[in-house]
């Protein structure tokens, strides 16, 4: 990936980054307070994101000494309005020794570059309504609160439950 003026080099990351990559989840989660909530392992990170049907991409911002200072999690959406593909950013973190050096917003600048590449329509993510840090962040380089739209979610055994009443897709 190339990189602007000013902003800190990204790279993608490779599956030698696993550690890395959990260790980051796990920090997220402990900001989020909900640091028992994480499921993740490296074994589970390694099939699912580099495997043969990878189902995310992550990008590492880097320090001057190669170290990972945070990243970001993504994964490709389509908007049926717009016709075009677009990017779910599930996780953006950066290490808090390391906020204020342009690693997120340089992270979100590679993310809209990769946009631009695959004539995306929209970069989409959440964002905790309690983190005014991060809101103001986001807001400072032109993300705007979808305040008319609810999250909705199905997870754990409740997948099972509603798995179940499908008659199942033809071919």
């Amino acid at each position: 990936m190339s990189t602007p003026a000013n902003t800190t080099p990204i790279r993608r990351a490779t599956v030698e980054d696993v550690p890395y990559i959990l260790g980051f989840i796990r920090e997220l989660a402990e900001y989020e307070h909900e640091p028992d909530k994480v499921l993740c392992t490296e074994e589970m990170l390694r099939r699912t994101v580099f495997g043969p049907t990878p189902y995310a991409r992550v990008l590492i911002a880097e320090t001057e000494d190669k170290v990972p200072a945070g990243f970001a999690l993504y994964f490709y959406n389509y908007s049926t309005w717009n016709g075009k593909p677009g990017i779910y950013l599930e996780d953006l973190y950066v290490q808090p020794q390391h906020r204020r050096h342009s690693y997120g917003s340089s992270l979100l600048f590679a993310l809209a570059q990769e946009l631009v590449e695959i004539d995306g329509g929209r970069l989409e993510w959440s964002v905790l309504k309690w983190n005014k840090p991060s809101i103001d962040f986001y807001k400072s380089l032109s993300a705007v609160p979808m305040e008319e739209w609810q999250m909705m979610r199905v997870d754990g055994a409740n997948i099972g439950m509603l798995a179940k009443r499908s008659p199942g897709v033809r071919e």
